[in-house]
């Protein structure tokens, strides 16, 4: 009479507790290792599978978390454009800049032009100062460098023709010269006399002087330390004209000598007083300009 094992035999499964492991069928006690192993492998590799899949789902929960953080950060309110760039950057109005700033501006000026001096004395309109011989020639000596000229005798006519000589007195009287003013001075046996022709206006000054020759001279003036001159003798005379003033010069030996091309010393005489008759009646304007502009 055989015996059985009081029942069905049970199936082992790996993963279901308490299930039993078959045994072999001589009824040995000892284990099957050849089923054990073949289990083991078959355990491991779902172990292998389930942790790969785990790896994967938490990756893409981390990119998830990540992708979250970033759309946090640049803000729910619709402020994204469409780069996906942000664009709470501050205004540019309120960014510095990188220009210069601009140069500074300035009101324009209202003050007046400069007087020109030569205006005042262009025109008896505006050449209103006291003339007389004495302001123009002040003073008992000249002094031009190192030079020093004595003064003599001054003259003042309205008859200008009379103070005049040669070809002079018709000039003088067509261009309606209205005074004459004289002075002469002395140096070393050399004299010499200006003439100073005053007019109404710039442009008979000029007339005047245009038409003139070399017999156009002023008649020398005598007087105070100065003897007659030039009433026969050959002597040097110069024209100019400046403003409404025409002035002329005539200058040779006190002793009635004639004047030659070699004495220099007559020559720079006539000079040096026709310069310092320009600087006079210069300076005349000069001072009304002046005068003027402090009003």
């Amino acid at each position: 009479m055989s015996y059985g094992q009081g029942g069905p035999q049970s199936q082992w499964d790996p993963w279901k507790p308490h299930s039993q492991q078959p045994w072999n069928s001589g009824g040995s006690q000892t284990p099957d290792w050849a089923a054990l192993a073949e289990a083991s492998e078959t355990r491991n590799k779902r172990r292998r599978l389930l942790f790969i899949g785990g790896g994967a789902v938490a990756t893409v929960a981390v990119g998830a978390a990540v992708a979250m953080a970033v759309v946090s950060a640049s803000g729910d309110n619709g402020n994204n454009n469409a780069a996906g760039q942000p664009t709470d950057l501050p205004a540019s109005a309120s960014l510095p800049s990188d220009s210069a700033a601009p140069a500074p501006s300035f009101d324009p000026t209202s003050a007046p032009p400069p007087l020109d001096p030569k205006d005042f004395i262009s025109s008896a309109q505006k050449d209103t100062a006291p003339l007389s011989a004495e302001t123009l020639f002040p003073g008992t000596q000249l002094t031009m460098g190192e030079t020093v000229y004595k003064k003599g005798a001054t003259a003042d006519t309205k008859d200008c023709s009379s103070a005049a000589g040669g070809t002079l007195p018709k000039i003088l009287t067509a261009n309606d010269c209205t005074r004459l003013l004289r002075v002469s001075y002395l140096k070393d046996g050399v004299a010499v006399t200006v003439g100073v022709a005053v007019f109404e206006t710039e442009a008979q000054a000029v007339k005047a002087k245009g038409q003139t020759d070399k017999k156009s001279i002023v008649k020398s003036l005598a007087g105070k330390g100065v003897t007659a001159f030039c009433d026969s003798a050959v002597c040097r005379s110069t024209t100019n004209a400046y403003g409404r003033y025409a002035y002329f010069t005539i200058a040779g030996f006190a002793n009635g000598k004639d004047v030659t091309t070699k004495d220099t010393k007559v020559f720079s005489t006539g000079d040096d007083l026709a310069e310092f008759t320009f600087r006079q009646i210069r300076r005349r304007g000069e001072a009304q300009a002046s005068a003027a502009a402090g009003e």
